[in-house]
């Protein structure tokens, strides 16, 4: 299982994450990438790989 936080103040809303992940892990809310379903994540890492801003932080549970 992983814990999956966006930095908001670092997330810029490309919407890279949210394109690229597997498991539809991320939602845009407000302009800001939000982790709604981080219990469906695979812990791949696509996404740190997408975010050029290192918004993304991912921890193994």
């Amino acid at each position: 299982m992983f814990n999956v936080t966006v930095d908001p103040d670092k997330c810029t809303g490309d919407e890279e994450c949210v394109e690229v992940c597997p498991v539809d892990v991320y939602e845009m809310q407000d302009g800001k990438s939000v982790p709604v379903n981080a219990d469906e994540c695979l812990g791949c890492e696509s996404c740190l790989d997408a975010c050029e801003f290192d918004a993304i932080t991912i921890t193994e549970v």
